[in-house]
């Protein structure tokens, strides 16, 4: 079973940094197309940024490039996103995402969540 469990989300003041990751299990992680997302208190789900199975990054959301940076450590099964800058808006639960194929088929899995809070 398709499984993964976010980490280092918590409080940070404003400008300073935080990386979370986001670690896999019960997939092959390598054929996985992995995202960061992200949700704001009262608001939607919003997309931050990507990365493909080969390593390369997807268009950041506009409100956190030149911040945001996401990377993966496939012997690591994990995915991270290096936060910089950090804004009061950029509080909210931050989610991790995974598609992957297994028998030719895709699939969708969803992490916990770790909540961010910038804040002085």
């Amino acid at each position: 079973q398709a499984q993964l469990v976010e980490s280092g989300g918590g409080l940070v003041q404003p400008g300073g940094s935080l990386r979370l990751s986001c670690t896999a299990s019960g997939f092959v992680f390598v054929t996985a197309a992995m995202t960061w997302y992200r949700q704001a208190p009262g608001k939607g789900r919003e997309l931050v940024v990507g990365i493909t199975s080969n390593g390369y990054s997807t268009t950041p959301a506009d409100s956190v490039k030149g911040r945001f940076t996401i990377s993966r450590d496939n012997a690591k099964n994990t995915v991270y996103l290096q936060m910089n800058s950090l804004k009061p808006e950029d509080t909210g639960v931050y989610y991790c995402h995974a598609r992957y194929f297994t028998d030719f088929r895709s699939y969708n899995a969803w992490g916990q969540g770790t909540l961010v809070t910038v804040s002085s």
